[in-house]
This record gives C-alpha cells, structure tokens and sequence, in this order.
C-alpha cells in the first residue's frame, strides 16, 4: 500500500525527549500520585472503600481499552489531535477532580481522566513509531520511556504524600492539571503531524490475533504479572496506613522499595533473557511470582502487616513482575509481523481488563484493608499462568520436525 511523505522530526533526541517524555509521565502519573490520598477518600467524599477502588479499577482498564479507540483514530485523523485532545481531556478532568466534593462526579471525572490519558499515550507511541521505526534512536527512546514508567512507581506517591500534606488533595490532582495544560502550550508549535498517509483503506486484523494460543497465554502472563502490582497498590495504602499506623511519608518510602527493586531486577533482565529465552524466562517469573505469595502467606500467619511480613515478600514479586514482563510482548506478538498494530492493540486492551477487572473482583471479595487479596491474586493467577506456559510449550514440542 503506497504512502506519502510527511514532514520530518528533525529533532535531537534530548529536544525529542523534552517533547515526549511529559506525557509518558503524567499518563502513569495519573494513577500513583494519587494513592497516599486513597484512605482518605471515603471519609473525604463520604463514598465507600469499594467506589473508591472503582476509581483505581476504571483508570487501569481504560489506558487499555482506550488504545483500541484511539490507535484507529490516530491512524485516520492524525497523531497531533489525538494527542491535543487526550492532554486537553486529562487537564480538565484533573482540575475537575481538585474542585469536586462528590463522589459520583469524582467516579466520572477519574473515568475521563483516563481516557484523556489513555489518548496521550496512544499519540506519544504511535508518533514514536512514525518517527524511530528504522532508526538506531529508536531503542533508546523505547528503553528511555519504559525506565521513566519504572520511576513513577517509586516517586509517584512520595510526590503524591508530600503534594498532600502541603496542599492538601485537592493539590494531588491541580499537579496533574497544570503540567498538562503547561506541556499543551509548549509543544502544539513543534509537534506537527507524524502520519505517513496512505494511498488506500486501513484494515484491523483481530481474527488471527485471538486465535493463537500463544497470543493469550502470554497476555495473560503479562496480565498476571502487572495485576501483582495493581493489587498491590490497591491494598498497601489501607494495610499499611490504616491498620499498620505507617504514616503517608512511610507509606511511599516504603511503597518505593518495591519499585526500586523492579528497577534494580531491569539491569539484569537481559542476561536472564539470553540465558534462558522467552518461554523459560516467562516460566522462572511466574514461578517467582508464586514463592512471592508463599512468603506473604507466611508473614500473613506470622503476625500483622509491617515491613517484613507485607513489603519484603513484595520485592520477590517484584522480581518476578520484570523476569516476566520483559518477555511477554515478545511472546504474544511474534507470529503477527504483518499485523502488528492490531496485535499490540488486542494485547495491551486484554492485559488491562485482566489487570482490573480481575485484580479488582478479588479486592473487593476478600476486602481492601487485608493481604489476603493480594496472596490469593497472586498465587491463584501465576498458577493459572504456569499451566498456560506449560501448555503452549507441550503444543510446540508435540509439532513434529520436517
């Protein structure tokens, strides 16, 4: 299918990070500033613990499913008003969020937040795409922003706490606001269109994609990995705040370790990943992720939550999350060269659903304040994940040789 030129990114690659790397940042943002605030939040909107973990749920789900939205949209419109939009959307929900008291707009303007973000990040990697597909910059810039998304995690909430002791919570979300609508002033001159456009109609193909066990076993890996983390921030606040007394300062210094540790396993991920190749590496993850929640097992019957028995195991989990996700988009994506986009789409859509949804059912059955959500999320979905690991790999050795 012919296409035509557009203009080119003529940009150095720090201008080129200077352009991109805000909105990668207030994306994730968007969700781990706010967690040293969620305790509070029932009492504050006079909601229920469940609706607030709603407002968790509903922004993980829909960075997902919104690429499936947006990535069309993007192809045919462009990616400079996908990204207009998303920014315009986030900015205004944020500053909505600093100005309500109720808990049923405070639902809705989380679920436009998300979308608003979920665009960005559609817009963001899409022009990367454009731009960096052929080129050696390209690898740096993937590797840039995915080190950026490690630090949210373990900033996001100290930033969050220290935000919400100066200027109360309100503060929390006008810091999300006005950078989004500062970077919107900033970039619309530089950021013109990426699109190459094309001669012909543009197909999604998803039949193929969802059709492949492969596809599905490591999106549920993915799934199961990430979920660990999404109940994890889920639950800590209220165990650790509320039942173990840790302070919102404590809480994030704490909360970071686990991020750190991520961000320490991502240094030799690599040297795992050689040695042992994607279906071994997914495999020794998965299995990480179940010694994980045999340790919070144990420290759970040891005694109440603290350091040791609630965060600790979690760097072992969190080892687990890297080993494991630094292979499953190889994984789920390597027989789609020709479809890639629609690929890519499917997978971060179904990830997040499981991530939410999932992660969410089991919050809400074995209750928000307790481990016992996390250890049985954790040990029931990397099990489930080593017989679909195991599965696909006793499909592929069954295959006989020519």
């Amino acid at each position: 299918m012919p296409t035509f030129p557009v203009r080119p990114w003529t940009y150095t690659l720090p201008c080129a990070l200077a352009l991109l790397a805000p909105f990668n940042l207030l994306a994730s943002l968007g969700m781990d500033i706010y967690l040293p605030v969620v305790p509070a939040m029932p009492g504050i909107l006079g909601a229920t613990p469940a609706m607030i973990q709603m407002t968790l749920t509903l922004y993980m789900v829909l960075l997902g499913v919104g690429q499936l939205l947006f990535g069309p949209i993007s192809d045919r419109l462009g990616r400079r008003p996908v990204l207009i939009g998303g920014a315009l959307v986030f900015a205004a929900a944020s500053l909505g969020l600093a100005a309500t008291s109720s808990a049923g707009l405070f639902l809705g303007l989380r679920l436009f937040q998300a979308i608003g973000a979920s665009a960005m990040l559609v817009a963001l990697f899409a022009t990367i795409r454009d731009v960096y597909a052929e080129q050696p910059e390209g690898a740096t810039i993937y590797s840039l922003m995915n080190a950026m998304l490690a630090f949210v995690p373990a900033l996001g909430p100290i930033a969050g706490a220290l935000i919400a002791e100066w200027f109360g919570w309100r503060g929390v979300f006008v810091a999300l606001g006005i950078p989004a609508l500062a970077m919107l002033v900033l970039v619309l001159p530089a950021w013109h269109e990426t699109r190459a456009v094309s001669a012909g109609p543009r197909r999604m193909a998803f039949g193929k994609v969802l059709r492949s066990a492969s596809f599905w076993a490591y999106t549920f890996t993915f799934g199961t990995a990430m979920g660990s983390f999404f109940v994890f921030f889920s639950t800590a606040p209220r165990v650790l705040i509320e039942k173990a007394g840790w302070s919102e300062i404590t809480f994030s210094l704490g909360f970071a370790t686990v991020a750190v540790a991520m961000i320490a396993t991502t240094r030799f991920a690599r040297r795992m990943i050689d040695r042992w190749g994607t279906a071994g590496s997914a495999m020794r993850g998965a299995a990480l992720l179940l010694a994980g929640a045999g340790l919070l097992l144990a420290g759970a019957l040891a005694g109440g939550p603290s350091l040791w028995t609630f965060v600790a195991p979690m760097w072992l989990v969190a080892v687990g999350i890297v080993v494991t996700t630094s292979v499953t988009a190889n994984g789920a994506l390597a027989e789609f060269g020709d479809i890639a986009g629609s690929a890519v789409g499917l997978h971060f859509c179904i990830q997040s659903i499981i991530v939410g949804v999932v992660g969410t059912a089991f919050v809400v059955a074995l209750g928000g304040d307790t481990v016992w959500p996390l250890i049985a999320n954790v040990a029931t979905m990397s099990a489930l994940t080593l017989m679909a690991l195991f599965h696909i790999s006793g499909k592929r050795q069954a295959v006989p040789r020519t």
